[in-house]
């Protein structure tokens, strides 16, 4: 069987339909746009946008959200047209299967648990990590940290770390939600996405009056600024690089902030359970980025108004503590806002969470269905129609991760394995495009030609920009993938097996 074998359109479309054995179709297009708002807005647009500003972009930070956007928007128009015609669960990895055979659409689906599962672990420390900054530090160190982790306290004393018990109980709780129904699911996101974008709406509102115009003057770093150096003597910032100041910083500060976009994909994973998927998915994905993209612009130009950017070069005020320090700092007599701030934080992180352990088992059950994993990860939950074992085996690993290892580990991976889905998705559109014109689009990116370069080139070059340690675990993960799809997949595909499939083996190209 050739390793390119492609699936046929006409099977996934069947398959789709399958309304009695398949997923539940309960979202609409309110529903989708709350998914890819909860899946973007995260810690992202609270990290990011100071650390842009510091590090390369200055005020300009508003300009690199408008460039980062555009590069989103190119892959999400591609998303979009794929999404409308083909309104399965699996997202890239489908779409691939259709237009570029088994072996990339198995690549692809490796690569997105990067993006999904080991996202969601890393995101669920880090809510561990804020979850007990509200507290004030009352958790345990040994209870919120891995067994790898260790610190000596002011009294000489040296704690370890046992568990990360937050993060656990965390995913515990949501995989429990998502396991009880998608339209459940979809409901709590919406309230999540409702108090976060609520304060962070607050947030620009209250902070507008506390702009200065002088620190919005110049707008772009200065060429030929200096380093900045901390109190060893260890440079910390330095904007000798042409990407560190003028325009360039603008395109720096892009490359920073396009990691708070990520998340619109999420969406594409829910196309099997949208109730009118070629009308809605267009609307859930665009919608969601249209919408991040005008909170993040408006955000970063409040952020860097009240502050100096030069105040976010400090990586204790320019990091996890940047907004806070900007209220408690220039916004008198508004402490309780910086609170407020931190529980949007919270309720970023456990939404973009939530998705990412749906659009993970999503995958997992569309992969199962096509014989690739075993047949467990895509059984459905008898009474609530959700892939339920899909659900349990991603909350064994993904908790054994984030309870038991460092969340820096994971580094940029979850960045690699969404890059590396977009490319593949602008260059698919375009695939399909030439080999079968006749098909009936719903939704066209429009000048698919530009569009489908564009999104491949930009998403590519951000990934050779990925650190060598990022990239080389990334090629090590995929190495890893492609012994499981021969040794596994490959035999048990059931594009090998067609008897399996109950459309006729003629329906396969």
């Amino acid at each position: 069987m050739s390793l390119f074998r492609k699936k046929s359109l006409s099977v996934l479309l069947s398959q789709a339909e399958d309304s009695e054995k398949g997923l539940k179709r309960t979202l609409g297009a309110g529903n989708l746009i709350a998914l890819g708002i909860g899946a973007i807005i995260g810690a992202g647009l609270f990290v990011r946008t100071a650390a842009a500003a510091g590090q390369a972009a200055g005020p300009g930070v508003t300009l690199s959200f408008i460039v980062a956007a555009v590069g989103c928007a190119f892959a999400g128009l591609c998303y979009a047209e794929f999404a409308a015609m083909i309104p399965i669960a699996g997202s890239a990895y489908a779409y691939s299967y259709v237009t570029m055979g088994e072996l990339v659409a198995w690549i692809i689906g490796w690569a997105l648990i990067m993006e999904y599962a080991l996202g969601a672990a890393t995101v669920s420390i880090a809510w561990s990590e804020y979850l007990n900054k509200l507290f004030g530090g009352q958790i345990p160190y040994e209870w919120c940290h891995s067994p790898f982790e260790s610190f000596t306290d002011s009294a000489g004393v040296l704690h370890s770390g046992i568990i990360n018990a937050p993060a656990l109980v965390i995913l515990l709780l949501l995989t429990l939600l998502l396991i009880k129904g998608t339209q459940e699911s979809a409901i709590v996101n919406a309230v999540i996405v409702f108090i976060k974008v609520a304060i962070v709406i607050l947030f620009i509102f209250i902070g507008w009056k506390f702009i200065n115009p002088a620190n919005h003057t110049p707008y772009l770093i200065p060429e030929g600024t200096a380093p900045v150096k901390d109190s060893a003597g260890k440079i910390i910032a330095d904007y000798s690089g042409w990407n560190k100041h003028g325009l360039g910083g603008i395109l720096g500060g892009a490359a920073i902030v396009f990691f708070a976009f990520i998340g619109f994909d999420a969406v594409s994973t829910a196309a099997q359970e949208a109730k009118n998927p070629k009308r809605d998915m267009p609307i859930g994905i665009l919608g969601s980025l249209v919408i991040c993209t005008i909170l993040y612009i408006l955000f970063g130009h409040v952020l860097t108004g009240v502050a100096n950017w030069k105040d976010f070069v400090d990586p204790e005020k320019g990091r996890e503590a940047s907004v806070a320090y900007a209220i408690s700092t220039y916004m008198s007599g508004y402490g309780w806002l910086a609170t407020a701030v931190t529980v949007a934080i919270l309720a970023g992180f456990s939404s973009v969470i939530l998705v990412m352990l749906m659009g993970q088992s999503r995958i997992f059950y569309t992969m199962s269905n096509d014989g690739l994993i075993p047949k467990a990860f895509g059984d459905l939950h008898p009474k609530f129609k959700t892939p339920y074992k899909a659900n349990w085996i991603l909350f064994v690993f993904v908790g054994a991760f984030a309870a038991f290892v460092p969340g820096h580990v994971a580094g940029d991976l979850t960045s690699f394995g969404t890059l590396f889905a977009f490319v593949l998705v602008s260059i698919g559109v375009w695939i399909l495009r030439m080999k079968s014109p006749e098909l009936q689009r719903p939704f066209k990116a429009p000048a698919a030609p530009v569009v489908s370069t564009l999104g491949a080139l930009i998403c590519l070059a951000m990934i050779v920009g990925l650190d060598r340690q990022t990239l080389t675990v990334a090629f090590g993960w995929m190495a890893v993938g492609l012994i499981v799809y021969f040794a596994y997949s490959r035999k048990n595909s059931k594009l090998r097996n067609p008897s399996d499939i109950i459309p006729k083996a003629s329906d396969f190209e």
